[in-house]
């Protein structure tokens, strides 16, 4: 049986690690010379994915999210997320990138996770973001309709 006020105790303390996390990628985009427009763009993509997206169904923290990449890019950020284009699958993909590299960089995943993600965005960009045109297309057939 779902405990909500589990989940929603798990998902405070998941919220309060990220708010760590976060400060230290600000602080490392800071460091790399980032304009506060490019550090606040990565900011809010990351926010996005690692308090909204991660806690959305189940509370999966940071860790989880590097495999979890797919599922995000290539389905409900462009079904869910009215502002999705291919534009910004691509620079969402950046910011997440980015994100869990200055993970594995402040050891708080294993380079086979980032690794791993690094693939997942690389083999799947060019599809999701066909997939986000065809789904932006009031003509076109929906490419998550399934019989």
């Amino acid at each position: 049986m779902f405990n909500y006020e589990e989940y929603e105790k798990n998902c405070e303390a998941i919220r309060a690690t990220n708010m760590e996390l976060l400060g230290i990628f600000e602080k490392d985009l800071t460091e790399a010379g980032l304009s506060a427009k490019t550090i606040n763009s990565h900011l809010s993509n990351v926010d996005f994915y690692i308090n909204e997206y991660l806690l959305r169904e189940d509370a999966y923290p940071m860790e989880y999210g590097a495999g979890m990449i797919d599922m995000f890019l290539g389905d409900f950020f462009i079904r869910k997320c009215m502002w999705s284009t291919p534009a910004n699958i691509k620079t969402t993909a950046g910011s997440i990138k980015k994100f869990y590299k200055c993970m594995f960089d402040h050891n708080k995943i294993p380079k086979k996770n980032y690794d791993y993600l690094c693939n997942e965005i690389k083999t799947g960009m060019e599809q999701w973001q066909a997939d986000c045109a065809q789904y932006n297309d009031p003509g076109a057939p929906n490419p998550f309709f399934f019989f």
